[in-house]
């Protein structure tokens, strides 16, 4: 069987089934580009972690051996690794790409049985395995090119991300928590990106890093009510299974302790106030999300669209997070 109509997690009016060449829409869509936010979940850790490791006033020194505090504008063209920003936007598209083509050959035979992923190129039939697993090589070793430029320790923790990466797959066959190693698999950018600026990881980084774990574990606990009841018949175990009628208030705790850890994160890191007005957008968006999460009357069944539309707002969730660690740097010129 093959299609080439839009799959059922993806935009209507995405641009690969829209613009690409009908030859490259398997490929496109094997690597996820057809649904972009992936891409933005694995990104915006990594981007987070560039913006955390310069979230402190930078000073300069005046002529009279005085010192004075850095416009946020110069501090954000000077210091901000922007060029480092550029490659871990790239390296997250190469590297979701890699991870779905892996995933997708592992899970051949789940994807054929569930309505949602039975289109999927390599149960279609539109992509061979083996042909899925050289796209999965080929996205990696350019991915690695990108790497060696981050510094050593950062190196030694891309090497890492790959076990994470490869581990994944199987979760689903042995643990009722998938949900928390894709957690510590996402966020493992946030750790590459602290520590390609500082050299070194620190306890507030660790922390923050704890925080986005359990925040992917809400947002891709809603996304696996998508496929509860096809997962029940199959034997796929999830988050979203093993909470059962009390997903809302495992969202919740799982929504609470993000916020509260990556709080605590950046009052070891000592951020000023301003980090934590944007902290309480972050939650505040958090909550009106379990806010619409409800099941129908009989408490056991959920609207997959509404899943769907709830786990892609948390692309806005990690921008703001992102602009808040962006913003320590007008807490001094706001004071004046």
């Amino acid at each position: 069987m093959t299609t080439h109509a839009p799959l059922p997690d993806a935009a209507r009016l995405n641009w690969v089934d829209r613009y690409a060449p009908r030859a490259l829409q398997p490929w496109l869509k094997l690597g996820r580009l057809d649904r972009p936010i992936g891409i933005w979940l694995l990104f915006l850790p990594g981007a987070m972690g560039l913006a955390f490791a310069i979230a402190h006033p930078f000073f300069a020194n005046n002529l009279d051996g005085t010192a004075r505090l850095l416009p946020p504008q110069e501090v954000l063209r000077y210091h901000f690794p922007w060029v480092k920003l550029l490659l871990f936007a790239i390296g997250s598209v190469l590297m979701r790409a890699a991870g779905c083509a892996f995933n997708d050959f592992v899970d051949r035979d789940f994807d054929a049985k569930v309505e949602r992923t039975r289109g999927r190129p390599i149960p279609s039939g539109q992509i061979s395995p083996k042909q899925a697993l050289a796209f999965a090589a080929g996205c990696s070793l350019i991915s690695f090119l990108i790497l060696i430029q981050l510094g050593w320790l950062t190196i030694a923790l891309g090497a890492g991300s790959l076990l994470l990466v490869a581990a994944y797959p199987f979760m689903k066959r042995i643990t009722w928590w998938p949900q928390a190693w894709l957690g510590l698999t996402f966020n493992w950018g946030f750790l590459m990106g602290f520590s390609t600026v500082t050299g070194t990881l620190t306890l507030p980084a660790l922390l923050f890093y704890a925080g986005l774990i359990f925040w992917t574990l809400g947002y891709d606990t809603i996304y696996a009510l998508q496929d509860i009841e096809d997962d029940a018949m199959i034997g796929v175990k999830s988050s979203a299974r093993a909470l059962g009628k009390h997903t809302v208030t495992g969202v919740s705790l799982f929504y609470g302790a993000a916020s509260v850890l990556t709080g605590v994160a950046a009052f070891l890191a000592g951020l000023p106030q301003l980090f934590f007005v944007g902290l309480l957008l972050v939650t505040t968006h958090l909550f009106m999300q379990l806010v619409r999460l409800r099941p129908d009357s009989s408490g056991e069944h959920w609207e997959p669209t509404l899943a769907l539309r709830l786990f892609k707002s948390n692309r806005t969730t990690g921008l703001i997070w992102f602009f808040s660690l962006l913003a320590v740097h007008f807490t001094g010129f706001l004071n004046t």
